[in-house]
């Protein structure tokens, strides 16, 4: 159907085989392959510990769980995000307190807008990497620090992105990867968190899987024979398949996050000449994973047919995202004045469109997409 999808799997014959061996094995559930999954992520990222969950929501919410946030706290979030992250906020009871983004160049959550939402309710701040671009977590983790609430990491659009010189999901006390399928690494669903913490560590763990003292596997082989149930878990696990190909996927992360900068740099250069077009985080250095090539239109371009001008052109586009606060259910249940309280958030949410970007790609289609988008606006100003 498109010529040029908004993303696109990078994979091969390896995590074929990679999976295909966990299938002959049959051991599915949670086994050595999930240790080493769960090992080779730490040490990348430079984290303690790492445990492989279902997928990234759960991730966020087994952390509220495991901090203890719930009923009469507050959680301050990012307006402009992934709904599933500001969900797990309300699994635990918690309210979800919205903040305005940076600026139309840095979509990410303000950190003078946060110092303005703590009270004495507040528990934690949950933060979110957007498009791989990392907070400023220095300022963030100060805030924390002074008002002694938790960091939640939302790493999501961000494996292998960084701060300065140390890696995302080792920027707060709990960090929370999703491997999706449109991820810079994949699972197919799949998520990992990390932690320096050693006592929140062991409580994930247990949270993971049904609160249960020994895992299935440690019946299977014989060293237990019964178990205890000492927490309220869930049923949050990875299986070994997914951890096949995730060990796959994250030796190819770096090389494929490299793809993808030197993509983004190409639209920069090839977008600076359409005036219409304001493409963030072109100051932003070095760091980023690269998740999304986002671009702002002008107030008042009717954005629906810009992104069916590229349909047309066979070229997939997005929007990411929606501000939560204007969803139904968060309007029904969390009312927010979006207009007083998150200007910025939603001016971007008004005029945001994602390109398509992946490791794949060729410099040939970035430039295809860039002369359709000049196309359309050169034809606009003609009053085509």
């Amino acid at each position: 159907m498109w010529k040029i999808p908004l993303f696109d799997i990078s994979i091969d014959d390896e995590e074929v085989r990679a999976v295909t061996d966990v299938v002959r094995s049959g051991w599915f559930t949670m086994g050595a392959g999930i240790s080493q999954f769960e090992n080779s992520f730490a040490d990348f990222i430079g984290a303690k510990h790492a445990i492989a969950v279902a997928n990234c929501t759960a991730a966020l919410h087994l952390t509220t769980q495991a901090l203890g946030i719930g009923n009469k706290d507050e959680v301050i979030c990012p307006a402009l995000t992934f709904v599933g992250a500001v969900n797990s906020i309300v699994y635990s009871g918690a309210k979800p307190i919205f903040v305005d983004s940076c600026s139309l160049d840095d979509f990410s959550l303000c950190p003078t807008a946060i110092e303005r939402s703590i009270t004495q309710k507040t528990k934690a701040i949950q933060v979110m990497h957007y498009a791989g671009y990392s907070c400023d977590m220095k300022i963030i983790n100060q805030l924390a620090q002074k008002h002694g609430l938790y960091v939640i990491e939302d790493c999501a659009h961000a494996p292998g992105g960084s701060f300065k010189t140390r890696n995302c999901g080792t920027l707060g006390d709990v960090g929370c990867f999703s491997f999706f399928s449109n991820k810079n690494m994949t699972t197919g669903e799949g998520g990992m968190l990390t932690t320096d913490d050693e006592d929140l560590a062991q409580k994930l763990r247990l949270m993971r899987s049904h609160g249960m003292t020994k895992p299935t596997i440690d019946r299977h082989h014989g060293h237990a024979f019964d178990y205890d149930v000492v927490a309220l878990g869930y049923n949050y696990r990875m299986d070994e398949m997914r951890a096949a190909l995730g060990l796959v996927q994250l030796r190819k992360l770096e090389k494929n996050n490299q793809k993808r900068a030197d993509l983004v740099s190409f639209y920069q250069e090839c977008l600076q000449d359409i005036d219409e077009v304001a493409v963030p985080y072109q100051q932003a250095g070095a760091g980023s994973a690269y998740h999304l090539m986002p671009i702002l239109l002008p107030l008042g371009v009717n954005r629906q047919s810009f992104m069916q001008s590229l349909k047309d052109a066979g070229i997939q586009t997005s929007i990411h995202y929606p501000l939560v606060p204007e969803l139904s259910f968060y309007q029904n249940n969390y009312p927010w004045d979006v207009d007083k309280l998150l200007p910025t958030a939603k001016n971007i949410a008004q005029r945001e469109v994602t390109l398509p970007l992946y490791p794949t790609m060729t410099p040939c289609d970035v430039d295809y997409i860039c002369t359709q988008i000049k196309n359309y606006f050169s034809q606009k100003r003609e009053g085509i």
